[in-house]
């Protein structure tokens, strides 16, 4: 495995590279984007059912996880992730605006997962939503909010990514917005699928749309492949 690090404003961000050439060199297929749950980091290694796809295969830590940068202070948002994720595909792409990858997220993952589909649609071929830690965030509208403070000693997991991110607000008609831009503008004929057991409203919402596609974690790296 090779790490890189991306700078991200103030926050270097860990890219690990699980598999750098295709199965194929002859045959290259796009990059395939693994990213992780709430308080989790990247493989090690390139899991087991992820053997088979054809092209590199990468695996970002979110901020304030992993081997990535931990802020003082928090001040976690899904947008901020969704941003680490947006360096990570500029890396993985070469800031070419003609070449895709396709995005594997668990837990609060496949939310960033889903917004970097609708935020980034023309480079994103495929987004597979799958279970995994932080999957339902917090609450689907607004809620009154406390005021704390947390030890941390500045290792992943940072404690404020887990409160902060534990109860970011998932509106389901906020997370259809990046279902509608995905559909619209998304290489792939299904730009989305969901395989997750568990389904919060958000993805609930998601999964019932017109045009996203619900299977297996196997079939869905299949089809993208």
């Amino acid at each position: 495995m090779t790490t890189v690090m991306l700078r991200h404003n103030k926050i270097d961000l860990a890219l690990h590279l699980l598999r750098d050439t295709p199965l194929d060199p002859a045959n290259p297929s796009r990059p395939l984007l693994l990213l992780h749950g709430l308080g989790d980091t990247s493989p090690a290694a390139v899991p087991h059912w992820a053997a088979a796809w054809p092209g590199t295969i990468a695996a970002l830590d979110f901020t304030g996880h992993g081997a990535s940068t931990v802020p003082s202070g928090g001040g976690y948002s899904a947008e901020t992730l969704m941003a680490d994720a947006d360096h990570a595909l500029a890396h993985l792409t070469d800031n070419d605006a003609s070449r895709s990858i396709t995005v594997l997220g668990r837990g609060l993952g496949a939310y960033i997962a889903l917004q970097i589909a609708g935020a980034r649609a023309s480079q994103v071929h495929g987004a597979i939503l799958t279970d995994g830690p932080g999957l339902a965030g917090g609450p689907t509208g607004p809620s009154s909010q406390s005021f704390f403070a947390l030890d941390t000693d500045g290792t992943g997991p940072d404690p404020y990514a887990l409160v902060e991110l534990g109860r970011d607000l998932r509106p389901p008609d906020y997370a259809m917005s990046f279902v509608g831009l995905a559909m619209s503008g998304s290489p792939a004929e299904s730009p989305i699928t969901v395989a997750s057991s568990f389904r919060p409203k958000w993805l609930a919402g998601v999964a019932d749309a017109h045009g996203v596609i619900e299977s297996s974690l196997d079939d869905a790296l299949a089809s993208y492949s």
